[in-house]
């Protein structure tokens, strides 16, 4: 995982605005949003919010989304999963 990557799980959206703002605040021009299944709801909120509120002249270069398939207890399932990558303009 680059440092530059912001994995969204289960913590409050602003903990993960805020590592947003806070990558783009520590120089890096890119900051990627990864989320699978429900979590994907809190990584597209988390997008809308730092760059409508927070973050000027930032934009969404590209949102790509897939399917992974994991290992459970009942055998392999499937899980969609999307990628966000914010851009300074």
């Amino acid at each position: 995982m680059d440092d530059n990557t912001v994995l969204i799980g289960t913590k409050p959206l602003m903990s993960y605005i805020l590592a947003v703002v806070t990558q783009f605040n520590s120089g890096k021009s890119e900051v990627v949003i990864k989320a699978r299944g429900k979590a994907i709801v809190r990584a597209v909120d988390t997008a809308e919010v730092s760059t409508r509120q927070f973050l000027t002249g930032v934009v969404k270069k590209s949102i790509s989304i897939s399917t992974d398939s994991v290992e459970t207890e009942e055998g392999p399932a499937n899980v969609s999963s999307i990628e966000i990558v914010l851009q300074k303009s």
